[in-house]
């Protein structure tokens, strides 16, 4: 579930991003309500809204039907997305707009300066936040519980009640802590990696 998201949110927000910095003034405003619903409301009742609610909405609940797995990913990647998109806006107003009057001195057209000059600049400074979202992520689909979808607390909650001893959560503790240490070692390479181009 959470490499789904990832696959999904990261350039979902991406667009978002990019939509909302667009002239064209009602999809900005579209994209601004769905970040600010996405951001709103907890994930729980989203997960809940998709799989239990939805299905039962009048003429289109039938076309929305899903599986468990269906319905947390959909749920995780829009939710991730918004944040993801607050991130990478919040890159773009990092960048100088020296930056853009300077590429365009230069000749470099709107493509050119996008992918060449602002992009890289403002990945390097959105890292960390989509380094931290990443890990919350991680703890996050925990509670795709809510929904019955097979995952570790899932399991553990199951094997606790089998054979009703507490170990099963603390083997659940050591898996999330293991995944958060790996990514947190993969995003401070990166984070390195970056700071060695920008010197």
């Amino acid at each position: 579930l959470g490499v789904v998201t990832i696959l999904f949110s990261l350039p979902l927000g991406f667009l978002t991003t990019m939509g909302i910095r667009s002239r064209f003034k009602p999809l900005s405003w579209l994209l601004e309500s769905y970040i600010y619903v996405m951001r709103g409301t907890p994930l729980m009742l989203q997960l809940m809204f998709l799989y239990y609610s939805l299905p039962y909405a009048p003429l289109i609940g039938k076309l929305f039907t899903m599986n468990r797995f269906m319905a947390a990913s959909v749920a995780f990647i829009l939710n991730y997305a918004a944040y993801f998109a607050e991130i990478f806006r919040g890159g773009f107003l990092a960048v100088p707009k020296g930056q853009y009057e300077a590429c365009q001195v230069l000749g470099l057209n709107r493509w050119q300066t996008m992918i060449r000059v602002i992009m890289p600049q403002m990945f390097r400074v959105a890292l960390p936040s989509i380094s931290n979202e990443t890990i919350t992520l991680v703890k996050d689909t925990a509670l795709a519980y809510v929904i019955a979808l097979p995952e570790i607390m899932h399991a553990a909650k199951a094997a606790v009640s089998r054979d009703a001893v507490p170990t099963p959560y603390l083997f659940a503790a050591a898996l999330y802590l293991l995944m958060t240490f790996v990514l947190t070692l993969i995003f401070k390479k990166l984070e390195q990696r970056y700071r060695l181009q920008e010197k």
